[in-house]
């Protein structure tokens, strides 16, 4: 009898060729991306440096695509996103010291949207190890320590016979679920030194499943085909695992009205009669959670965004699923079961029962009345007349990208996604910058969509750099700066608190003529001439950059009252 773990690869002839015979002048870069070309990698992105140039040389020895930004944070929110869309690990290329440094904000973001990236760095010469202050340039008493506490896991490698498994088991980590970004690193002089480490040729990974325990699925199915007002919150686990038709099944076979956090957008049809839509910062919608006897949460740990600031209490019993062990339980006591979203969501829909509840939809409509009626009362038609515009001009199945910024704060609860995984913004992490080089990722990892890109002036200044790489690869993306004069949202907190801003203003460019700098098409609009404007640049090939100078307000905020 044979048993899976005594089966074992036979190298082919060509693999043995290869192995037995490598071509001259490989060193330990080769080995790194050898390896990524073997685990299924077709793209790269990152940014060299001094002591990461045995990777980088490489690359002109491998048919890895290489995608370089200006900036290494930059590069990882551009790996995030391609990570998103495409669900592979995005390898991200960087430095050391000062290099590797400047992506941490990035990778955080990437680790609190469970974005798949693999980051390899490289290190200082091992001679400059272990803590001591030796004077190399770059150097750091402990590198990886920089990265435990953001990073999914940490992967050290002292010789080159150690690359090929340390990328592989942080390939792995990187898409085992909750997705995430990992980190990996290497010393200049084993990436620099000449290898005898055979080709590699191989590198399948097979990521571990995680199933729902049935003892725990049995009993949510049970609670669940008994409610009387059930009702269920969608978080980004269901987008990242895929889920959103099961989570459609489950809803219309409960009768549960279903309301998609600000990760989450687009896990459930905006306009079907089940769907809240994603009002988390208003009272009616959460009076209406707090109201449910049985409430699923999928996807979700009920973070401050997700539970209107933490002023979220419910009242019934509150059923988890959430992949992320760490978060199971963090905020509310519930039926906690570590799961898979798609997994868990398949075994409800195998044992649960149907409800018929013909007043679910009536009651889902007196909700969203109530929120247009309070949004309605504050006199913000420039918002949501520009809000909609975007949503006109972008077409169908074209994804998304948000920085921190009024309007994507806006886009947050009222924006239509019109699919999963199409609208993506930083509210994971909430760093600024992160809109324009993620889009960039998007549109390496899907040219057959024209991708947008949403930013204040602040967040814009933050990667403007990045037009020198939308136009060296001709990237299709058009970028919406909306142009307040300074940090806009600051500028409203700091009023509502202090009685006046501070730090908040800018003197920034003439954005159309910088663009043009770049040689990236640019136009300056108005909110009436919007939709048409930002529509003809997405209908463009190539970069382009679109302005619109305009002071946006927020609604006001339900969880201080």
């Amino acid at each position: 009898m044979t048993h899976d773990h005594d089966l074992v690869l036979r190298p082919t002839a060509a693999q043995t060729e290869a192995a037995l015979n490598p071509p001259p002048g490989r060193n330990g870069g080769d080995l790194v991306v050898e390896t990524l070309a073997g685990l299924g990698a077709t793209t790269v992105f990152g940014l060299p440096g001094q002591h990461a140039l045995g990777m980088f040389d490489a690359l002109r020895r491998s048919d890895l695509r290489y995608i370089g930004l200006r900036v290494e944070n930059n590069a990882g929110f551009a790996a995030d996103a391609y990570g998103r869309i495409t669900g592979e690990a995005a390898p991200l290329l960087l430095s050391t010291g000062p290099g590797a440094l400047t992506s941490l904000a990035a990778l955080q973001e990437a680790r609190a949207a469970s974005a798949p990236v693999l980051a390899i760095s490289s290190q200082v010469p091992t001679a400059g190890l272990g803590g001591g202050r030796h004077g190399y340039l770059h150097e750091l008493p402990d590198q990886a320590a920089s990265f435990r506490g953001v990073v999914k896991s940490v992967h050290t490698v002292r010789t080159q016979s150690q690359i090929p498994s340390a990328i592989a088991e942080a390939w792995t980590s990187a898409l085992t679920v909750p997705h995430g970004p990992v980190w990996v690193e290497i010393p200049q002089d084993v990436l620099l030194a000449e290898t005898a480490v055979p080709v590699v040729t191989g590198g399948d990974t097979f990521p571990e499943e995680l199933p729902p325990r049935p003892e725990l699925t049995a009993v949510a199915a049970d609670l669940l085909s008994r409610a009387e007002r059930p009702a269920i919150i969608a978080g980004g686990g269901v987008v990242r695992a895929d889920a959103s038709k099961k989570l459609r099944q489950l809803a219309e076979r409960l009768q549960a009205p279903v309301v998609t956090t600000f990760g989450g957008k687009g896990a459930f049809p905006w306009t079907h009669p089940l769907s809240l839509q994603s009002w988390l910062e208003d009272r009616h919608t959460t009076d209406f959670l707090e109201d449910a006897d049985v409430l699923l949460v999928v996807g979700s740990g009920l973070g401050e965004l997700s539970s209107n600031y933490h002023t979220f209490r419910p009242r019934g019993r509150v059923i988890q699923i959430e992949a992320d062990l760490g978060k199971l339980e963090s905020n509310h006591p519930a039926l906690g079961i570590h799961a898979d979203a798609r997994l868990a969501l398949q075994a409800l829909l195998e044992t649960v029962g149907e409800r018929t509840d013909p007043a679910a939809p009536e009651r889902v409509r007196a909700v969203l009345d109530k929120v247009r009626e309070r949004i309605a009362s504050q006199e913000l038609t420039l918002e949501q007349d520009v809000l909609a515009a975007v949503r006109r001009a972008l077409p169908p199945g074209a994804p998304s990208f948000w920085d921190m910024t009024i309007l994507a704060y806006w886009a947050w609860s009222a924006f239509d996604a019109e699919a999963p995984n199409a609208m993506h913004s930083a509210q994971g992490a909430g760093g600024l910058g992160y809109g324009f080089p993620a889009a960039l990722g998007a549109a390496v990892a899907d040219p057959t969509h024209p991708v947008l890109a949403v930013s204040g002036d602040g967040g814009a200044l933050y990667s403007i750099a990045e037009l020198a790489t939308a136009r060296q690869y001709d990237l299709n993306v058009t970028w919406l700066i909306v142009d307040d004069g300074g940090y806009g949202i600051l500028r409203e907190y700091m009023t509502d608190a202090f009685g006046q801003p501070t730090a908040t203003e800018l003197t920034r460019p003439d954005y159309v003529a910088l663009a043009e700098s770049f040689g990236v098409p640019g136009v300056r609009t108005s909110p009436e001439t919007l939709e048409a404007d930002l529509a003809k640049a997405l209908a463009a090939p190539g970069p382009s950059v679109v302005v619109l100078p305009a002071v946006l307000r927020m609604f006001a905020p339900t969880h201080l009252d």
